[in-house]
């Protein structure tokens, strides 16, 4: 499996941000040019993370309806990288070396583990490299 990009769960929920208008902008750009180049990918725990977010976080919740039609149309097809070991092991390390959270560490062993090289990130080291993944703020 080899991705061009990987992206933390902040692009998913800025793309329905009204407030951020151009962060929403350049959120649904990247989402689109994942679903149609395959180029972008996330993780299982991003898909937790944003149906998290979604479903109890926002002042006006998703619904389970609008949640399940999201998930089907825009996480399942760009979800390619799933727990294992490796990632968990990978994580911890990470975690180690960087000083980052484990979650934070589990987003950057994930993108890792997809091949991608680029990982869009606002919440992370903008710029920091860990081997040929670079992270990137896309709203700079």
């Amino acid at each position: 499996m080899s991705a061009e990009f990987f992206f933390d769960t902040n692009l998913l929920v800025y793309s329905f941000e009204d407030r951020e208008s151009a962060k929403q902008h350049r959120a649904k750009e990247l989402i689109e040019q994942a679903l149609e180049t395959r180029g972008g990918v996330i993780s299982w725990q991003v898909v937790q993370e944003f149906l998290n977010v979604a479903l109890h976080k926002w002042q006006k919740p998703m619904t389970a309806a609008d949640a399940k039609e999201f998930f089907q149309t825009v996480l399942n097809p760009l979800c390619t990288v799933y727990p294992s070991a490796e990632i968990w092991s990978s994580a911890l390390r990470i975690a180690e070396e960087s000083q980052y959270r484990f979650y934070d560490s589990l987003i950057v062993a994930s993108a890792i583990q997809s091949g991608a090289t680029i990982l869009y990130s606002e919440d992370l080291q903008d710029g920091r490299q860990f081997g040929p993944l670079q992270i990137c703020n896309p709203f700079k």
